[in-house]
């Protein structure tokens, strides 16, 4: 009897257990999918031609190893939701008394919803109200089918988990894709450049319309999500025929908390690790971690993440550079003052070597290049990072940059001391020139805070667009604009400051077919170039026309590189930028073949002007005896210094790594030095980690207290 009893328990709890297990069949198979669908992605990662580094069998074996790791510990976290969905499957909730009471209650929320006019979710603003009553309505409304109809209670949770399962598989796709595309633009995992282009979501999806076969694209995504989903639907709706009993879902929902909470343990220490292989760490990771890493991290506190000094040592030690070492401190010239019409041209991605000047054959830049013969030329200039606002925050600000988001972007960027300021105090017109919507990236903003009048997209008429795309009006449309302004304020009597921002050497890199030699529709890198030469050539040739021509000075100069990926977390070659300053009968052609950054352009041109101004600039006008050849170069975490031919790095969590620049003059442009080999030093130099602590630490201390203000 004993015996009989105890082989009918062992059986049941057999059977339970299957059953247990056949309840994550969901899992089982989406997680399978996911790991596959990762795994493939790694492959194409490690081919793809932005990956210039190599890899060794082990590393291959160990990115996978990791990537298998968080992949895992991803899914677990996203299945949550799923995991929700059927915990609260069940047919006892449509039974008396509680199906009528759900179903009152879910009405009675929808109605308060609906026609209190100050319910609890108008506190929250936006869309929060109509998403809640959306889902308060379709949840009422699909339960009442499901209360009233018993017989169709199947059908209608089959048609629910199908396309719940169709979602998360439509995601992981969608993901992959993205993940791609995103990596094949910038050589890295989604990081704080995805999430601005989730909050700008116009320009984002038209970007996409426009640069990528959009219908074959989302057509193939459809296809493959809904073949997978029916796999997986038909090899698991059966066990939505029989529910789990409460048992069942407390031992399943136990299980899951507990797998949830070691992944959210385990992935922030997983992202931690690193190697000396950049390419390896950013393959091996995973791009949903990273987005929500960077989404709460827009601005890094210098003061908590990155090693310190003391702050009074770290400002003596940074203002030293300057005749004057104080962070407000006189400039003054023996010379009168110059005040010549200023033109400020921030070019779109513009590295040094699409130039025939560093070594390109393409002849993409006839105009540039011709125009460099005749200008005072800055050879060896480094862009501070490898976004639009940081190349406008470095000429505007002329600061290093700071851990975390461009100050553009940030609510306190208002009152600022700027070029436009300077100019502002000379008498000067001040404007802020944009092809597209200035809204965009907080330009507006931030210039309109500054004193900028700012001429966009709004002041075009329909008939002065000639091209446009989702980023702003063609070049040439913006030139034209460009010079109708620099007429109005010539006439004005005063003279003019203008801050002119190109946007057609951008993806899609669409433009007007007929200008150049490459076809307006065939998206190429190279045409887009082109075209911004020709665009920049249109406006020299209307521009020489003017009256105001002889008596301006105009600066050509890269906000950023083309591309940001290497080999290193700042690979040097990746942050070289061209720099022109051109006046006729003014200044004088020449190379300016010394080291320097962004920042110390515009101080430069007001030394050539010889202004007389009190500044709070950080950067160096660099013909002066004083100037310190040094560069600064950064992404949003990782901050350089290129100084005496090493670069020192400090990125979170209070880490630092030197290396030693070896210039190698093989390649292409060898009298320009234009590629740098960067060797990893075991023992980074003690004085050149403290000069690059206290320029950022001084920096970020200066922004914080608005230290740098008017």
């Amino acid at each position: 009897m004993f015996k009989n009893c105890s082989h009918h328990l062992s059986l049941q709890l057999n059977t339970d257990s299957l059953m247990d297990l056949k309840k994550t069949q969901p899992f089982l198979y989406l997680g399978l999918f996911y790991l596959i669908i990762s795994f493939i992605t790694r492959i194409i990662f490690f081919f793809h031609p932005i990956t210039s580094a190599d890899f060794t069998l082990s590393e291959v074996l160990k990115v996978l190893v990791i990537g298998i790791a968080n992949d895992v510990f991803v899914f677990i976290l996203a299945s949550s939701v799923l995991a929700l969905y059927l915990l609260f499957l069940s047919d006892s909730k449509y039974k008396k008394p509680y199906g009528p009471l759900i179903l009152s209650l879910l009405v009675l929320i929808f109605l308060y919803i609906l026609i209190v006019p100050n319910n609890i979710f108008k506190q929250y603003g936006g869309s929060v109200t109509k998403i809640v009553l959306i889902f308060v309505g379709l949840k009422a409304f699909l339960f009442g089918l499901m209360f009233f109809f018993p017989q169709k209670r199947i059908k209608i949770r089959n048609v629910l988990y199908f396309i719940t399962l169709f979602l998360y598989v439509l995601l992981i796709v969608f993901n992959a894709v993205s993940e791609y595309f995103f990596y094949n633009e910038f050589g890295v995992r989604y990081n704080f450049i995805a999430v601005d282009y989730l909050i700008y979501t116009n320009e984002v999806i038209g970007n996409i319309m426009e640069s990528y076969p959009v219908v074959p694209l989302f057509s193939g995504i459809f296809i493959i999500t809904l073949a997978i989903t029916l796999l997986i639907y038909r090899k698991t709706r059966n066990e939505l025929q029989n529910l789990p009993d409460f048992r069942q879902k407390m031992i399943l929902l136990g299980s899951f908390a507990v797998l949830v909470a070691i992944s959210l343990l385990t992935l922030p220490v997983m992202m931690q690790i690193k190697s000396t292989n950049v390419f390896a760490d950013e393959i091996g990771s995973n791009g949903l971690p990273k987005f929500y890493w960077a989404f709460t991290h827009n601005e890094l506190d210098y003061f908590q993440f990155y090693i310190q000094m003391d702050e009074k040592q770290a400002e003596k030690n940074f203002l030293s550079q300057y005749a004057e070492p104080s962070l407000s401190r006189p400039v003054a010239s023996a010379q009168p003052e110059i005040k010549k019409n200023v033109v400020l041209i921030s070019v779109e991605s513009l590295s040094a070597d699409f130039l025939e000047h560093y070594g390109n054959t393409q002849k993409i830049t006839p105009f540039l290049d011709s125009l460099a013969d005749r200008s005072l030329m800055f050879t060896n200039l480094y862009a501070t990072g490898n976004r639009t606002v940081r190349g406008l925050e470095a000429l505007t600000l002329c600061i290093p940059p700071t851990a975390g988001e461009s100050i553009i972007k940030r609510e306190n960027n208002k009152n600022r001391f700027t070029t436009g300021s300077v100019f502002k105090s000379k008498g000067y017109d001040v404007k802020f020139l944009y092809g597209g919507y200035s809204y965009f990236d907080n330009m507006q903003d931030f210039f309109a805070g500054n004193g900028y009048g700012i001429v966009d997209r709004n002041n075009f008429k329909p008939e002065e667009i000639s091209f446009a795309n989702v980023w702003g009006v063609a070049d040439e449309d913006m030139a034209k604009k460009a010079i109708q302004v620099m007429n109005a304020e010539a006439r004005s009597g005063k003279p003019f400051f203008n801050h002119w921002m190109t946007v057609s050497n951008h993806r899609p890199f669409t433009y007007p077919d007929g200008r150049i030699d490459i076809p307006g529709d065939a998206k190429s890198r190279e045409g887009g170039v082109k075209y911004t030469d020709y665009s920049l050539r249109k406006f020299f040739e209307m521009a020489k026309k003017q009256s105001w021509y002889s008596n301006t000075v105009f600066i050509i100069i890269a906000d950023h590189c083309a591309s940001s990926a290497g080999d290193t977390e700042l690979p040097m070659d990746k942050y070289r930028i061209p720099a022109i300053v051109f006046s006729e009968g003014f200044i004088q052609p020449q190379k300016f073949d010394g080291l320097m950054s962004q920042i110390d352009v515009m101080p430069t041109v007001f030394g050539l002007l010889h202004f007389n101004y009190t500044s709070k600039f950080l950067g160096q006008d660099v013909f002066t005896k004083e100037f310190q050849p040094k560069a600064y170069i950064a992404t949003y975490q990782d901050l350089g210094l290129v100084k005496d031919n090493s670069l020192t790095i400090l990125s979170p969590v209070k880490k630092v790594k030197q290396y030693s620049l070896t210039p190698e003059t093989g390649k292409i442009a060898p009298e320009f030095n234009i590629y740098y080999k960067e060797n990893l030093l075991k023992k980074p130099e003690q004085k050149l980690v403290n000069d690059a602590v206290s320029a950022y630490q001084s920096t970020s201390y200066w922004v914080k207290t608005n230290a740098l203000t008017r």
